[in-house]
């Protein structure tokens, strides 16, 4: 589904040039649950920008889903993210006096989506995510930590994206909390057959992924199998 091929990313400022990346390779197939994990000042955020169709590499390649993605406009960059990518992210970003149900159809108002099409497909999103049915005409406002990030998670996956991509998506929450989203993450990959990428500087979150990816100074410097993979069990 995805290659990263000698992708290098080149910041200029005036005379100065700050090269981010070195050239990194690798690939995600479908299916998988890859973390990717460094220390601040790493190239992670670099690399998920270029990921998520954020940004584009000064040089090397990179396809999503068959589609080389690395010479794209800003408009077609954008059609990338709004078909391919659905994003979680740590501050969750939804609107706090909107109902959940809302927030959810928001991606699909936005896509064109027929408005008798928008509730069904919501309330699938809401359901796969894990997230109570009893809550779905409850404003974010009203909710706990774990339960925003739910709604944000199924948020990313109402317009069926090929690939989920959550930064620090338990940055803000406390460790119990944390490790039910990261459940919610492991069932979606496992039942659903999602790919899913996580940016994480720790890694006690990333033995939660399959696969974990170590960039530092802007090079992948090990990419191996979780030996000890954390598993979290559906709560009763």
């Amino acid at each position: 589904m995805i290659e990263i091929k000698n992708v290098k990313k080149v910041y200029k400022t005036g005379n100065v040039e700050f090269e981010a990346l070195h050239g990194v390779s690798f690939k995600v197939e479908d299916g998988e649950f890859v973390a990717i994990m460094g220390p601040s000042g790493s190239g992670k955020s670099t690399l998920m920008h270029i990921i998520g169709a954020l940004d584009t590499p000064t040089s090397g390649q990179y396809f999503l889903d068959g589609k080389d993605v690395s010479k794209l406009t800003d408009e077609e960059l954008a059609d990338i993210r709004r078909q391919k990518i659905g994003f979680v992210f740590q501050s969750f970003n939804l609107l706090p006096r909107t109902t959940v149900l809302r927030n959810v159809m928001l991606p699909l108002i936005y896509a064109g989506i027929p408005h008798e099409q928008r509730r069904p497909l919501a309330e699938k999103a809401l359901l796969a995510a894990g997230f109570d049915e009893t809550h779905f005409e409850h404003k974010s406002n009203e909710l706990s930590g774990g339960q925003i990030q739910r709604v944000a998670i199924a948020r990313a996956l109402v317009n069926d994206p090929v690939l989920i991509l959550a930064d620090e998506p338990t940055g803000n929450l406390d460790t119990k909390t944390g490790d039910i989203v990261l459940g919610t993450f492991q069932r979606l990959n496992k039942e659903h057959g999602r790919t899913i990428i996580l940016i994480t500087h720790e890694p006690d979150v990333a033995e939660y992924a399959d696969r974990i990816v170590f960039i530092r100074d802007g090079d992948i410097v090990s990419d191996s199998k979780t030996h000890k993979k954390k598993i979290v069990h559906p709560q009763k």
